[in-house]
């Protein structure tokens, strides 16, 4: 569940529970004078007639688009913008859909949660830049796996493991540390750093040369191994425009480490990108 949909239920909660028992002392102390001056006591409050608060909702749902800057390959030193829509859909505090697939949350107990998830690797063309002409296409394929996470006062530490069905049959760990907090009503800041591993194929499929990808690019023969391919740094901010629109921004910069960093196909081992969203809550 996001902060913003944690923080609006835990604001209605608190005005609800504020207005009961305003309501309960008043009724009781009705109670006591009636019953003082032999009076028979006056009907009960009606309090349900006179509640203005909206029952809360176990959904949310957040639509806009924006872009996103970042290098035209993994590895890559020339930059692209690519304009992306942006959906986000909970129900409840198991069910998230975003633009990066579906995570459902099975367990919740004191701060530690256990989601499997269900996505997508984007896969990559050899004409996606020039220094991959004659590597071949990474088909685009689904991916399964599973997160395990613990939460405490904005701060989560997670791990997950993510295996591609058929592309590149990929099997990916991530390993990182989040924090967020809002500054004011309106914005919200973030912070988080990851480690990213992968098995032999993903490397393989992404960062090797086969003889035939080496006599048809003109790129050195390379043998890529699994290990940690990459670690990111990343920050984000929310700003509330109203009640309703919001703006999410977000920079980071990924490190290219081990095989990944020497492979021939990587131009700059250092990967900036940058996005930036606009949204409407419902």
């Amino acid at each position: 569940m996001s902060f913003i949909q944690r923080t609006d239920r835990r604001l209605l909660a608190s005005a609800l529970y504020a207005t009961l028992a305003i309501v309960g002392t008043a009724s009781i102390t009705l109670a006591a004078d009636a019953s003082l001056s032999g009076q028979p006591p006056e009907p009960p409050f009606d309090e349900e007639r006179f509640n203005k608060e909206k029952p809360e909702r176990s959904w949310s749902l957040i639509v806009g688009a924006g872009a996103i800057y970042e290098p035209e390959y993994e590895g890559g030193k020339d930059f692209q913008i690519q304009p992306v829509p942006f959906v986000v859909f909970s129900y409840g505090e198991w069910l998230e859909i975003d633009p990066r697939g579906v995570t459902i949350t099975a367990l919740r107990h004191d701060g530690f949660a256990l989601a499997a998830k269900v996505g997508y690797e984007g896969g990559r063309d050899d004409d996606d830049a020039d220094r991959l002409e004659g590597l071949g296409d990474i088909d685009f394929a689904a991916t399964v796996g599973a997160k395990a996470s613990y939460n405490w006062n904005g701060f989560e530490i997670y791990a997950s493991v993510d295996q591609t069905i058929n592309g590149s049959e990929s099997l990916i760990g991530t390993f990182g540390a989040e924090y967020q907090a809002p500054v004011t009503e309106r914005l919200i800041l973030g912070a988080g750093v990851e480690a990213v591993v992968a098995n032999d194929k993903h490397m393989e499929s992404y960062f090797g040369v086969t003889a035939a990808q080496s006599a048809r690019s003109g790129l050195s023969e390379y043998k890529a191994e699994a290990g940690l391919k990459r670690v990111n740094v990343s920050a984000s901010a929310i700003y509330m425009l109203s009640e309703n629109w919001l703006v999410r921004g977000e920079a980071g910069v990924g490190f290219l480490t081990g095989d990944a960093a020497d492979s021939p196909i990587v131009e700059e081992k250092t990967q900036p990108s940058a996005s930036l969203f606009v949204g409407y809550k419902f």
